[in-house]
């Protein structure tokens, strides 16, 4: 047999012990055996085929639980069925473009099925984004209709134009502008639909930090082996119950609605975060695994002793996050607090994930991405396009794998070298073969001639006791030609002044690596995932002098 073949052999032998040991693969009655293969022959590795073929498997195990309370496998696989022929009485057909904002809950997780169901793309739109935004972002992809809960009509007003519009959610008496998804399915033929000659695609949205959002699109998976390479090290097992916090519209909420779909998870959903709800909801619900992002974690960990002590996360097996960094500090804290159940899963959204960090990883070394998961390649090339291997020495990070995205649909893409696309980070691998991610490509300052990246100087000081949160970045300087400024978030009942944070990192890193100006503030910016927004901060403070 070939090099291809015996590759091609041994990832579908790992996807299959995977698979068996999640509970995903089991003992099952023929006729479902059937049903479930004749609906991923159909619709593939797709929304549309997951809940078909749990609707099969186990009809009556609650698919969602959510603020309107439980809907089942069985009923979301007929309610889909009836709005995904309503939309095509609408005029969506396989190949449109359907935009989606809406919250974690029903409102989200319906729409998505639907559209696989018809081949109709989803364009996830960030719930943080402003109108002009919007009506960019509407225009770029062409998009034929827009399904957004109500309390967005207003922003969507102007960016939708005239195109179709139907409300996911609403609360008692919103005045509706639009029909709404219940009222579109009420009543509707729930029968199963012909499956669409190609697959519709999943576009996820780049944060907007920078500028206008660009539309990254990735097709659907073709097989179960990107799942499974996430479930060798993640240990989430089938029919059990996640939390998923992290919104949904981001590549890492959707990563485990996924996820989800091939463990026939009951997903517990909750329209707006909030750390004692969801601590609560992990214990109500008796749900093994909580998705969250950093920031998440920082403020569970932030409530009072009393109140983690009466929700108790004992049955958590995983707490997975990413979406931003994930400091040292933190990973530390919730570790000693809650158990070690801690994975940090490292990527973005054109790369979807690099390296996993398992509890082990950030015990012996807090603050590391972890090591890439079964089918995934990293790499660390120099400005010059020459490999880095090294221990210690940074590089450009590059991945592979088979969820890399297929370019941005306004045209472009990333940097790719031997086939493996750049995440736009930088970083290095440790002497154990961890890799650390020292910052975006373009984050790195120099002052007075020393390269200096404020990721390092921020994961010091988040685990300072007196320090909530920090960011850092470059700001101007006529004689070093730039200088390190920290913004800085003091811990509730705590006192620091700048020289005293000054201090501190030189006691702990080079000295160059101090920052010259120390601003305190109540809150930083960030964005639905927790990223902090940096231009936003820097220019907070130049306002403020």
């Amino acid at each position: 047999m070939d090099v291809p073949g015996r590759k091609y052999v041994a990832t579908k032998l790992h996807t299959l012990r995977t698979l068996t040991a999640a509970g995903v693969v089991r003992p099952t009655r023929p006729d479902r055996i059937l049903g479930a293969v004749r609906a991923l022959l159909s619709f593939g590795a797709t929304p549309a085929a997951g809940y078909a073929v749990s609707a099969l498997r186990t009809p009556d195990t609650p698919a969602i639980i959510d603020d309107q309370g439980e809907l089942s496998f069985a009923q979301i696989h007929r309610r889909t069925n009836a709005l995904a022929r309503a939309l095509a009485g609408a005029g969506i057909a396989q190949g449109d473009r359907v935009a989606l904002m809406a919250r974690n809950g029903r409102g989200w997780v319906e729409p998505v099925i639907a559209c696989s169901k018809l081949g109709a793309d989803v364009v996830f739109l960030n719930t943080a984004f402003s109108g002009p935004q919007l009506e960019d972002v509407c225009a770029r992809e062409d998009v034929k209709a827009v399904v957004h809960d109500a309390e967005f009509t207003a922003v969507l007003d102007a960016a939708a134009g005239g195109r179709l519009r139907l409300i996911a959610h609403h609360e008692p008496g919103d005045e509706l502008a639009a029909d709404t998804l219940e009222q579109r399915m009420d009543g509707g033929d729930g029968s199963d639909l012909p499956a669409p000659s190609t697959p519709g695609k999943a576009i996820i949205l780049t944060s907007g930090t920078t500028g206008t959002p660009k539309g990254a699109s990735r097709a659907q998976p073709r097989s179960l082996d990107p799942a499974a390479a996430l479930l060798d090290v993640i240990p989430l097992r089938a029919r059990e119950r996640t939390l998923i916090a992290a919104p949904l519209f981001h590549a890492w909420g959707f990563a485990h609605f996924t996820l989800g779909m091939a463990l026939s998870s009951t997903l517990v959903l909750r329209r707006r975060f909030d750390p004692e709800a969801t601590v609560e909801l992990v214990e109500r619900h008796g749900c093994t695994a909580l998705v969250v992002v950093p920031v998440m974690l920082q403020r569970i960990l932030e409530l009072p002793e009393e109140a983690q002590r009466r929700h108790g996360l004992s049955r958590l097996r995983a707490v997975a996050v990413s979406g931003s960094p994930l400091p040292g500090a933190l990973s530390d804290r919730w570790m000693a607090t809650f158990g070690e159940n801690l994975y940090n899963l490292y990527g973005s959204t054109e790369v979807a994930w690099a390296t996993i960090a398992t509890p082990r990883d950030l015990k012996e070394a807090p603050g590391t991405a972890g090591r890439p998961p079964y089918g995934t390649i990293v790499r660390l090339f120099d400005e010059g396009g020459r490999p880095v291997t090294e221990p210690g020495v940074v590089g450009r990070i590059f991945v592979g794998n088979e969820l890399a995205f297929e370019g941005y649909t306004g045209g472009g893409g990333k940097d790719a070298i031997d086939g493996l696309l750049s995440s736009g980070d930088v970083g290095h691998f440790d002497a154990a073969g961890r890799l650390h991610v020292d910052g975006r490509d373009d984050d790195m300052i120099v002052s007075g001639g020393e390269n200096v990246f404020p990721a390092e100087v921020e994961d010091l000081l988040h685990g300072h006791p007196a320090i909530a949160e920090a960011a850092v970045f470059g700001v101007a300087d006529e004689r070093f030609g730039q200088r390190l400024r920290a913004v800085v978030v003091l811990r509730d009942g705590e006192t620091l002044d700048e020289d005293a944070v000054k201090a501190y990192v030189k006691r702990n890193l080079a000295g160059y690596k101090a920052p010259r100006d120390v601003v305190f503030v109540d809150e930083l910016p960030r964005t639905a995932t927790g990223k902090v927004l940096k231009r936003d901060l820097r220019d907070a403070v130049d306002a403020t002098g």
